[in-house]
C-alpha cells in the first residue's frame, strides 16, 4: 500500500484463482493463475486492513495491459487488474477481522453501489 502524494492511497496484491478438472487418465489437475490486483483510494484503505493472505475475494474490475524496458532495455509485459469493487467471501476467521458492514450470510460488497448484488454462480451440470 502506497499514500502518494496527493492524499490518494494505491494498494496492489495478487489473487490466485485455482482451476481443478480431471484429466485424460481420471487424475485430478489444479491449475493456478496469478493476477496482479490495483486497488485505488477509499478500497486501498479497506483492502489495507482486511485483506490477508488466505481470505476469499471476489473482484470486479478493468484489465490493463501495459510495457516497460527493464534495466537492461528488455521490454517487458505486465497485466493488471484495475479493481472497481470487491466483495469479503466466505465465513470470518476471528473477531477484529471484518469490515463493519459486513454480513454473513452475502459477503461484504465494498465498492458496489448495489450491496445486495449476487455474485454469479456456474452451473453444476456441465458435461466437463
Amino acid at each position: 500500500v502506497r499514500h502518494l502524494e496527493g492524499g490518494a492511497t494505491v494498494a496492489r496484491f495478487s489473487l490466485a484463482t485455482n482451476e481443478t478438472y480431471t484429466d485424460k487418465s481420471g487424475k485430478k489437475v489444479t491449475q493456478t493463475e496469478w493476477h496482479n490486483i490495483v486497488v485505488w483510494r477509499g478500497l486501498a484503505e479497506i483492502a489495507e486492513k482486511y485483506v490477508k493472505s488466505g481470505k476469499l475475494l471476489y473482484v470486479e474490475g478493468r484489465i490493463r495491459n501495459s510495457s516497460y524496458e527493464d534495466k537492461e532495455g528488455n521490454k517487458r509485459y505486465t497485466t493488471e487488474i484495475l479493481c472497481d469493487n470487491f466483495r469479503f467471501l466466505g465465513p470470518s476467521t476471528g473477531q477484529g477481522e471484518k469490515p463493519n458492514n459486513y454480513n454473513e450470510s452475502h459477503g461484504t460488497d465494498v465498492g458496489a453501489a448495489e450491496s445486495d448484488a449476487e455474485i454469479p454462480q456456474p452451473d453444476d451440470d456441465l458435461p466437463f
